[in-house]
């Protein structure tokens, strides 16, 4: 079963991504911030990190370069409500696998999960 960490502020974006990605057959951690997701990085293996841009304290940004020095194969899949060109690129630029915008459908979300998964069982 592939492990999935999801971090972002929003419990309500949270909750609906655990359910849909249950749903699948995905085994789904939560956190609400990059300082846990962090702690919670160094504690288990992922197969997938789903991250936010716009959180408070540390951004989605610093989360995706801590974890891009200590995790390189890690896929990461951005999501963000501020869809712009500058966002997507930074994302892509400091690591992240994939993009996804806000709001999504749940459709969207297991579209582009399985495609960050597939993308890195392709490089292996």
């Amino acid at each position: 079963m592939k492990e999935i960490l999801i971090v972002d502020d929003d419990r309500v974006v949270l909750s609906s991504c655990k359910r849909i990605l249950e749903s699948e057959g995905y085994a789904v951690s939560l956190t609400p911030s990059v300082k846990e997701a962090l702690e919670n990085l160094a504690k288990k293996n992922f197969d997938l990190l789903l991250v936010d841009v716009i959180m408070p304290e540390y951004d989605g940004m610093y989360l995706i370069g801590k974890v891009r020095e200590n995790l390189p194969r890690l896929p990461i899949l951005v999501m963000s409500g501020y869809p712009t060109p500058e966002t997507i690129s930074s994302g892509m630029r400091m690591g992240a696998t994939h993009f996804i915008a806000k709001p999504f459908t749940p459709d969207e979300l297991v579209t582009a999960v399985r495609k960050a998964l597939v993308k890195e069982q392709e490089k292996n």
